[in-house]
């Protein structure tokens, strides 16, 4: 079976791109509102195999970086960039079968995100879809996402969550809107799975949680205190907090074999995936490494029957 790195990150190409605030400089990197998007490999998926064969992988699960979610367009202004951000991800990936690209859904605009889900639902380059936790976004236990959710749940696809960036201020100092920020989004993201029955009333959807969850290990057994004693607006839940993130997959990336411990915990060890966060500063360059304390057997199934599991795979590949 394939090891596969399911978090990496490459740039999609927007030559053919003519839209507002898009530019593509020289080296064809891109510049979204006159900012260039970096850092330099992100232009370079000829680098991202060769951090494969170092890392004794074999296939990329890879989607566009946070810079190029843009959640502050319109609706129709998103429209376009989600097209052309995926279709420019498929040309960078075309006919380079290690690297299975996943599909960006703008969640803070629930209909363009099922209409862009409904444009690429058929076309099965795609490895599954990839969104943003928290933020800004609309609440994914809210009304308006339960049809893109139907959709998702109707497929059996996979869902990769990621944050996109933190609305509170007082993070800008110190780096702490990725140190702190990050993993406080994707735990707010979901404690709305959890408590607003996302995760029960939509089985098919296979999550799959970036950073080692973020805070999530770390809380799950807050939550189930608030659950148990029947804390005031903590709904009454057919499977406890413990029992529904047990349905997520969660990937190694924490930076701490004892996080990584915790998560298997918390989530099962048959639920944890490789993640190198290529090729940002906070990834890391084997990802393999964040499970090699736990032996080989499990760190071979980590990188093989857990992915293939996430990604919806028979035993022998796709």
């Amino acid at each position: 079976m394939p090891r596969i790195d399911m978090h990496a990150h490459l740039a999609p190409d927007l030559r053919p791109a003519n839209l507002p605030g898009v530019a593509v400089d020289g080296d064809g990197a891109a510049l979204l509102d006159g900012a260039r998007v970096g850092p330099t490999d992100l232009y370079h998926p000829d680098r991202l195999e060769n951090h494969l064969d170092r890392g004794g992988l074999d296939e990329a699960i890879v989607s566009v970086p946070p810079p190029f979610y843009r959640r502050s367009l319109s609706g129709a202004e998103a429209a376009a960039w989600v097209r052309a951000v995926n279709d420019g991800l498929l040309a960078v990936v075309a006919d380079r079968p290690r690297l299975t690209p996943l599909a960006y859904l703008p969640f803070e605009h629930p209909e363009v995100a099922l209409a862009e889900y409904d444009r690429i639902a058929g076309d099965d380059r795609f490895a599954g879809v990839v969104g943003a936790a928290g933020g800004d976004a609309a609440a994914l236990d809210g009304p308006a996402l339960r049809p893109l959710w139907q959709r998702l749940d109707a497929d059996r696809r996979t869902l990769q969550l990621h944050p996109g960036h933190s609305p509170d201020p007082r993070l800008a100092p110190y780096y702490l809107a990725n140190l702190l920020g990050n993993p406080v989004e994707t735990a707010v993201a979901v404690a709305q799975l959890v408590f607003g029955g996302v995760l029960g009333g939509y089985p098919g959807i296979r999550f799959v949680l970036v950073h080692c969850g973020g805070c999530v290990p770390a809380m799950v057994g807050r939550w189930e205190r608030g659950h148990t004693s029947a804390r005031p607006g903590v709904p009454v839940l057919l499977s406890t907090p413990a029992e529904a993130v047990r349905a997520l997959y969660v990937d190694s990336l924490a930076h701490d074999p004892a996080v990584v411990d915790l998560a298997v915990s918390v989530f099962g060890a048959d639920r944890l995936v490789l993640g190198s966060d290529w090729p940002f500063p906070m990834g890391t360059d084997d990802p393999a490494a964040a499970v090699s304390h736990r032996g080989a057997d499990h760190a071979r199934q980590v990188a093989t029957d857990n992915a293939a599991r996430a990604l919806g795979r028979t035993p022998t590949g796709r």
